[in-house]
């Protein structure tokens, strides 16, 4: 394990407590990587657990979208938040940001919003 490298190239191995508090590693060292991500979905698939892998891989798809960005979809997502037409809208820029699942699950989320009325109004 300690030949694996983190988001920014750095080994894990490099990221201690003293190199935390020498100001030696950053967000980006501790980050997953989307290569890690689908390493995990390919085991979780492996061992009967097919939702897991593709939270996983939707894991993968994210990790280049910025951590407000996704926030900002994440709370688009609870219901009462965004209407169907929001939801597409977000899917279609998931889309064009290459993140294919998540896009479709924006999609699903807006046909069942609308289905089991918990769009906003």
């Amino acid at each position: 394990m300690n030949n694996q490298k983190g988001f920014s190239g750095k080994n894990v191995s490099e990221v201690t407590v003293e190199s935390i508090r020498r100001g030696d590693i950053t967000l980006d060292d501790v980050r997953i990587h989307p290569e890690t991500l689908a390493m995990q979905a390919q085991v979780a698939r492996d061992n009967g657990n097919p939702q897991l892998a593709e939270n996983f891989l939707r894991a993968a798809e994210l990790t280049s979208i910025s951590d407000e960005v996704v926030m900002g979809y994440y709370d688009a997502l609870r219901p009462g938040r965004s209407t169907p037409q929001q939801l597409i809208e977000i899917a279609n820029e998931l889309e064009l940001k290459g993140a294919i699942k998540n896009a479709e699950l924006f999609k699903q989320a807006a046909d069942v919003y609308a289905r089991r009325g918990l769009a906003a109004k």
